[in-house]
């Protein structure tokens, strides 16, 4: 059995194979009400009925101003709660495990209305300047974090992941490029976490299940975070209860990326074994072959696909079929999947 399709157990969770869909925004809640419609259910359910072991859900807002667009999903609200509840139903019919994104835009926000941020800079020309946040406004978010966790309780999901990746507002306290404060949450790599960490510890006073964090290993600018300072991070966060590190980089601030097929993946590796934490590898995996590599060599514990599921929602077969591993198809597939 390729180790691709080998199980993989979190907390006495169960997912069913190595592969994960990683969250992607869909700016689909065309109602701007942040609640889920139509798309959503079809979107989700696809990736279950083509057999991803884990789904997780995009980076959904905490807040309302915390939106990445108008147009994203959120959970500050129990009127949000059923049309989760609806798609994780139709995950779990088909034996995928589920998980949501849980995140805040921060400075990257393209929402009316003020927007916040560690520090009172805009992304770039093209962004806001953000309010500079009060202590009052960083504990109003933690609870938001700690609200958001319990309402992921209530529509079933079975994963949580707190997104402190692509520049938003977790990975905006965590990178001295973008946090210039002088009080508790800034300065020192500490002080810097600080917001991460009272963020993990709300949420794990209410959710008992796999938690993960995403991460930006890398900000490609002089001055910013390397993987080195994140691999003492990821320290911090296996102590606080985290089990797993989604490793992906950039974007805190613009820079000049080089990708390449498997680019991120070395990021994940030293993460993994400098800090003896799982870690899921992201960034341009595309084939079987390439991800079964990551995980028999030990890179990773998990791969995350993104675009690559949107192009091919039965990835897990396509990759089955180039392993030479049968895997059982939905009832309804069976002529579609017999392998000749």
């Amino acid at each position: 059995m390729a180790t691709l399709f080998t199980p993989y157990t979190i907390r006495g969770v169960e997912f069913k194979n190595r592969i994960a869909m990683a969250p992607m925004c869909m700016y689909s809640s065309h109602n701007q009400d942040g609640k889920v419609e139509d798309w959503h259910k079809i979107h989700y359910a696809s990736r279950a009925v083509g057999q991803v072991g884990l789904i997780i859900v995009e980076a959904t807002a905490v807040q309302a101003q915390g939106r990445i667009s108008s147009e994203d999903l959120g959970i500050w609200s129990d009127e949000q709660i059923e049309g989760l509840s609806e798609i994780v139903r139709l995950m779990k019919q088909h034996g995928t495990r589920t998980g949501i994104q849980l995140a805040h835009a921060g400075r990257k926000a393209t929402v009316d209305g003020t927007i916040y941020a560690p520090s009172a800079i805009a992304f770039s020309d093209q962004y806001k300047t953000p309010a500079e946040m009060t202590t009052q406004d960083i504990g109003e978010t933690i609870e938001a974090f700690k609200a958001a966790a319990i309402r992921s309780i209530q529509a079933g999901f079975e994963v949580i992941e707190i997104h402190g990746a692509h520049g938003y507002l977790i990975n905006e306290f965590l990178s001295p490029l973008s946090n210039k404060r002088t009080d508790e949450y800034g300065g020192t790599a500490e002080n810097r976490y600080r917001l991460l960490g009272q963020v993990i510890d709300a949420v794990r006073s209410v959710w008992e299940g796999p938690l993960f964090v995403r991460i930006s290993a890398e900000d490609y600018t002089e001055g910013g975070m390397d993987t080195a300072q994140y691999v003492e991070m990821a320290r911090w966060m296996k102590e606080q209860g985290v089990d797993l590190i989604d490793v992906s980089s950039g974007a805190v601030v613009p820079a000049k990326i080089h990708s390449f097929p498997g680019y991120q993946v070395p990021y994940a590796d030293q993460i993994r074994t400098e800090a003896n934490i799982p870690t899921g590898a992201v960034g341009l995996i595309t084939t079987a072959l390439q991800a079964e590599e990551i995980l028999q060599n030990g890179r990773a514990d998990i791969v995350l696909l993104a675009r690559e599921l949107l192009r091919d929602p039965y990835w897990p077969y396509t990759a089955a079929k180039e392993l030479g591993v049968e895997i059982e198809p939905p009832v309804q597939y069976n002529r579609g999947w017999t392998f000749s």
